[in-house]
């Protein structure tokens, strides 16, 4: 489920005339069957709503004074949300010659056209206040207060992100309260401006009108109506269209469930370190499945675990349950065997929370050939019928379950060698793929995208398209400190073995690398050198370009011997990765 809350104004809005009618009430109390919360958001005073409005008791939380006054009415509690006005601003407009005006906790209200004396007052005074509409009615309250202020408070009180709620409303104070959701609505009878910048337009007035946008919660959960929004999709890059020039390609911030594939250097990291970036931008919130350790504390994301702690369920739900913030499950310390387990356990909880919240609202699988490996038996049972929306990176596409595959929508591919992973996902799934019309290889920044399950071409297969992925505006760097002193796993440690294979020391990571590196004979190590193992390492497994680079220029030095290009690796290595003062490292091992 998407859109977990409905935000209200009252009148003119679930209300003509101060009253709801009862066909409105019963479509409010089906939208509470199915699980959702209601909300109303009013510029009226509290007991005022109290004393006109018999049905309180259906929203989770009432917003009143314009964002004001939170109300929790299961419990009777208030909290204020705004300072009181000033009582020299209140004598002021007595002074004046107002009479017809009410002072409550937080605002003053009145009617047009005494907007001129207040505005008057507040001059003389010096204050900072600040003047709002609502058809005739006038309202003045501190600076910053709006229906939009006073909605946030109440979903930090619920755990909901706006990106989970509709709004409604019909007049001017309505529009801080629908650009604060993720879908906004304008009645029927709502001002011109409030329809214009509106995501829809009820076909009927007022109580009709929000009984029509209940009834599509309900039934479709309003995806027929967020298709067609830009608002509603992620930017992934530009395609060449068949005119010649570029157009976006967008993709649905909900209900995408892409595959990103290709070989290690390729640049999946680009790609999903800009798609992260615009989700995060855009107030979505992530849980990433990290087996390597690849991110750390940054912004708004918070990671869980280390190389020598385990993370745990409880506390990644928890920290999930902040709305504001996002969590990589760091899963270094799990053992390899136990990853699909630890990841199928986490995923039960999350679409637990996902019932109750709407979020995580993006998964992202690192390593998915790790997390859901396509000989593990349990796979089918413990994924989720829906993942709703996630993102699963992999090198190898046919070593992924076929039940996380089946449910993929979007292929993306990066990367040399775009026809073999096409080819390999499109056997894993059982499906032809698409012809890559000489596309042997993608340049840096491009990839393939294949939509599987969009309609076929005449010769059985779905259409390609080429996209320049829009990069980031900070590119994620790799996390060096894992790099430095993690534990890698083995299938992606170095192995000094030697020229006749008696050796098999194990670095599994930059600081032991360096370490077996001084202590190896010139014969294993020049050994390596010969081959490009080291640049083949840094490039695949570490992904630094630039350190491939250099080392592979190192191992074509000739005239250098065993110390002088050892000297001059470990330079490399350590001019990009700061070595931790006291390492912590497991003791050697051969095997």
């Amino acid at each position: 489920m998407r859109f977990v809350a409905l935000a209200t104004d009252y009148d003119n809005t679930i209300a003509t005339d101060g009253r709801v009618s009862d066909d409105t009430w019963s479509a409010l109390e089906r939208l509470r069957q199915s699980g959702r919360h209601l909300i109303l958001v009013s510029g009226r005073e509290l007991e005022d709503l109290r004393s006109i409005c018999p049905r309180l008791d259906l929203f989770s939380r009432v917003v009143a004074e314009n964002g004001g006054v939170l109300y929790r009415p299961d419990r009777g509690e208030k909290r204020l949300l705004a300072p009181a006005p000033p009582q020299a601003f209140v004598d002021a407009l007595r002074k004046h010659g107002m009479h017809r005006f009410s002072v409550s906790e937080t605002l003053v209200a009145t009617m047009k056209p005494n907007e001129q004396i207040a505005l008057e007052a507040i001059r003389d005074l010096g204050l900072d206040l600040h003047v709002v509409f609502n058809g005739d009615a006038v309202m003045i309250l501190a600076p910053g207060v709006t229906k939009a202020t006073g909605l946030r408070a109440a979903l930090d009180e619920l755990d909901l992100s706006p990106l989970n709620v509709a709004g409604v409303g019909d007049a001017e104070n309505d529009h801080p309260l629908l650009e604060a959701c993720g879908f906004s609505v304008a009645v029927a009878n709502a001002l011109p401006a409030l329809k214009a910048h509106a995501d829809w337009v009820t076909p009927s007035e007022s109580g009709r009108g929000v009984s029509e946008l209940a009834n599509a919660l309900v039934e479709d959960d309003l995806s027929s109506r967020t298709a067609a929004l830009d608002r509603c999709k992620l930017l992934l890059g530009h395609r060449r269209t068949r005119r010649g020039d570029e157009a976006p390609f967008l993709l649905d911030a909900h209900g995408t469930i892409a595959l990103l594939a290709g070989p290690s250097g390729g640049g999946k990291s680009t790609v999903t370190a800009a798609l992260l970036e615009r989700l995060r931008h855009a107030g979505y919130q992530a849980c990433i499945f990290d087996p390597e350790g690849d991110y750390g504390h940054e912004g708004d994301l918070v990671a869980l675990g280390d190389a020598h702690t385990m993370p745990t369920l409880d506390s990644a739900v928890q920290l999930l349950g902040n709305a504001k913030q996002s969590v990589a499950v760091n899963l270094l310390r799990v053992p390899l065997i136990e990853r699909p387990r630890f990841c199928a356990s986490l995923l039960l909880r999350l679409q637990a929370l996902r019932v109750q919240t709407g979020r995580p609202h993006w998964l992202v699988f690192e390593e998915a050939h790790q997390l859901f490996p396509a000989d593990w038996n349990p796979a089918d049972e413990s994924l989720p019928a829906m993942l709703e929306t996630a993102l699963a990176v992999t090198v190898h596409p046919d070593q992924v379950a076929p039940a996380l595959l089946r449910q993929v929508d979007t292929a993306l591919v990066t990367g040399a060698h775009p026809d073999k992973t096409i080819a390999a996902f499109g056997e894993a799934l059982g499906c032809r793929p698409p012809a890559l019309d000489g596309i042997d290889s993608l340049e840096r920044g491009q990839l393939l995208v294949w939509r599987p399950k969009d309609a076929s071409r005449a010769d059985g297969t779905n259409a390609i398209e080429v996209v320049t992925v829009e990069p980031g505006t900070t590119q994620r760097r790799r996390h060096h400190r894992k790099y430095a002193e993690g534990l890698l796993i083995p299938e992606r440690s170095f192995y000094f073995r030697g020229p006749d294979g008696r050796l098999n020391l194990r670095a599994h990571n930059l600081v032991l690398f360096l370490e077996i590196a001084d202590g190896v004979d010139p014969e294993t190590w020049q050994f390596h050198l010969r081959r490009g193992d080291y640049s083949q390492w840094f490039g695949e497994v570490i992904g630094d370009e630039e350190l491939a680079s250099e080392a592979h220029s190192i191992e074509r030095e000739d005239a250098l011997d065993a110390a002088g290009s050892r000297a001059k690796i470990r330079e490399a290595v350590e001019r990009r990765y700061t070595q931790p003062d006291n390492p912590s490292l497991p003791p050697l091992r051969q095997s």
